[in-house]
């Protein structure tokens, strides 16, 4: 994640102050460097230092230049993070070559401007506004335009996701622009005895160029960082409730109300009223621990979302696993993780033989049995292989479901009883598993029986399958000619000069061919009653027979979510007044 994030502190003396900041340098040693070369190039720590130095040397040089960091003096105990000489925090990534520097202001003369002006923004003058549709952003014009990544609409009004936003100054915000940068800020308070109103206030910010990528990443942000907030102000409770127990400070003010306003504010000056993040937590870790957090921010930060090159519009395959993932997330934040089910396990011999490829599958099976189990799969019949090898019977789902959008998979790859058609129409069973009496009678099911030799023997077969049987059991009577996808699937795996990489290539094109199909299909259903003459033309336009009718009616339960809103709603603003 290219973005710094940063501690930031409002000092009662000093007004708004960098604290802590943590920020990635990549790594830009060209291939091939000598050890010599290596060296001059030299560590991060010797380029902070060398940065220290230039700004130094810099600075004497020239009395307009304007030093980073602040002077000694203009800076109290709450202003500061670590000590003065102090080189910071340093993790490596060695898989990335990323390096994680942690330390109280950036090197950088840019870099420090940038978030000092976030800091100052956050603790100063950027405020939750307290109407809900406006909550998020403070700017106007420009994150109007992106205000619906961060809001859904319930009813007539505008909540914000996530539960990201509070009103009033403590809460996560958003604000920044092309020159500055922008930022996400978390501002806080933190509980302390000798403070004004018994408490301080902090933020955490995180400053980056990119303004999509940054707004994208709120829900993370406003979760993890919400964390490090918790267990700070946890820390900050704890000391204290420790010390109003022994010196109740509320009522210690009360009596000093009653001296000389002179007298009561030389004693408010004096003593230790300005103190540190770590005074307040009793922590002498706290800013190691704040660098592991803030490490994790970013390396998580960025390895949640990667860019890919597309070259057209998401396929049906694409949004379909965009939302498989969104759900599988939800699932994730509001289940508990399963413990697995009992008596599912199945043999987990890692020696149990394989398909690898739907070529091959065919070749075991034959092309007579596998025209037969591509027939049911297409038009949505449920496939139920039965055996004693798990593996095994992964590996057929495997290389079956490849046959079908991936919308249309259902999968149950093993499960130690029978699931229902509407749960699955791949299903995996030990080979002692009970069929239903309804499902045996039923035309919509094909049973696979997978058999196991009773002794494995010494064979020169290159097949591993060569002394395994397969028994195919169903009721349902298939046309003679099957879908016109079906021949062309059976041509490509026939031809031998193909290789597998082509075949895959050939099925992802035949599918998303006949799914635009179903795209059309599907429009022309919901624009309202149709004869079946209609029907048959629309069939004829699209290169469609009446055998490929039922797997189109299939395939329609596949399409995703998105597709289909977006067909509904037009064919609501496009229909005739009534």
């Amino acid at each position: 994640m290219n973005a710094i994030i940063a501690l930031c502190h409002f000092c009662e003396l000093h007004g708004p102050s960098v604290l802590f900041h943590t920020q990635a340098f990549h790594s830009r040693e060209p291939q091939g460097l000598e050890a010599e070369s290596a060296e001059e190039s030299g560590s991060l720590a010797s380029f902070l230092s060398s940065g220290r130095r230039s700004r130094s040397q810099s600075a004497a040089s020239s009395t307009s230049s304007v030093s980073n960091t602040p002077k000694k003096s203009e800076t109290c105990q709450a202003c500061r993070s670590v000590p003065s000489g102090h080189p910071g925090f340093i993790s490596k990534d060695p898989d990335t070559k990323i390096s994680y520097v942690s330390s109280q202001y950036p090197e950088h003369p840019q870099l420090f401007s940038i978030v000092r002006q976030a800091c100052v923004r956050s603790l100063s003058c950027e405020i939750v506004r307290r109407r809900t549709d406006s909550a998020v952003f403070s700017d106007d014009d420009a994150e109007k335009r992106l205000r619906h990544l961060l809001l859904e609409k319930r009813g007539n009004q505008l909540v914000p996701l996530h539960n990201g936003v509070c009103p009033g100054r403590e809460g996560p915000i958003f604000f920044g622009d092309d020159h500055w940068g922008h930022v996400f800020s978390h501002t806080f308070f933190i509980k302390d005895s000798q403070a004004r109103g018994f408490q301080r206030w902090y933020s955490i910010i995180v400053v980056m160029m990119d303004k999509i990528y940054l707004i994208n990443s709120w829900p993370f942000l406003v979760k993890h960082i919400g964390e490090i907030i918790s267990k700070l102000q946890d820390k900050a409770i704890k000391v204290y409730d420790q010390e109003q127990n022994q010196c109740p400070e509320r009522a210690r003010r009360m009596n000093e109300s009653f001296m000389a306003p002179g007298d009561f504010f030389r004693r408010q000056r004096g003593g230790d009223h300005f103190r540190s993040l770590v005074t307040l937590t009793k922590d002498d870790g706290l800013f190691k621990w704040l660098h592991q957090w803030f490490v994790w921010v970013l390396k998580a930060g960025g390895n949640r979302m990667t860019e890919k090159l597309l070259e057209g519009p998401p396929t049906e395959d694409v949004l379909i696993d965009m939302e498989k993932q969104e759900a599988t997330e939800e699932l994730r934040q509001t289940s508990p993780p399963e413990t697995g089910e009992a008596g599912a396990e199945g043999d987990t011999d890692s020696t149990a033989p394989v398909f690898t490829s739907l070529r091959h599958f065919r070749q075991v099976i034959g092309s007579q049995g596998f025209h037969s189990i591509a027939h049911h799969i297409l038009i949505g019949n449920q496939i139920i292989i039965r055996g004693e090898k798990r593996a095994t019977i992964e590996s057929i789902i495997n290389v079956l479901k490849s046959l079908l959008p991936m919308g249309c998979c259902r999968m149950v790859p093993y499960s130690a009883t029978y699931e229902d058609s509407w749960k699955c129409n791949f299903l995996g069973l030990p080979l002692v598993a009970q069929i239903p009496a309804h499902v045996m009678s039923s035309e919509y099911y094909v049973i696979i029986d997978v058999l196991s030799p009773a002794k494995v023997k010494q064979t020169s077969e290159p097949d591993v399958f060569f002394q395994y049987s397969f028994l195919m059991t169903t009721k349902a009577q298939l046309p003679e000619k099957g879908p016109a996808i079906l021949q062309k699937i059976e041509l490509a795996l026939e031809n031998e000069n193909l290789s597998s990489a082509v075949v895959d290539a050939c099925l992802v094109s035949l599918k998303e061919e006949w799914m635009n199909k179903v795209k059309v299909l599907f429009k022309f259903s919901r624009a309202g009653s149709r004869s079946r003459e209609d029907t048959l033309k629309l069939l004829q336009v699209l290169e469609a027979t009446e055998e490929d009718t039922q797997m189109l009616k299939f395939w329609m339960t596949g399409l995703s979510n998105q597709h289909r809103t977006h067909m509904l709603s037009s064919a609501i603003s496009t229909s005739p007044p009534i």
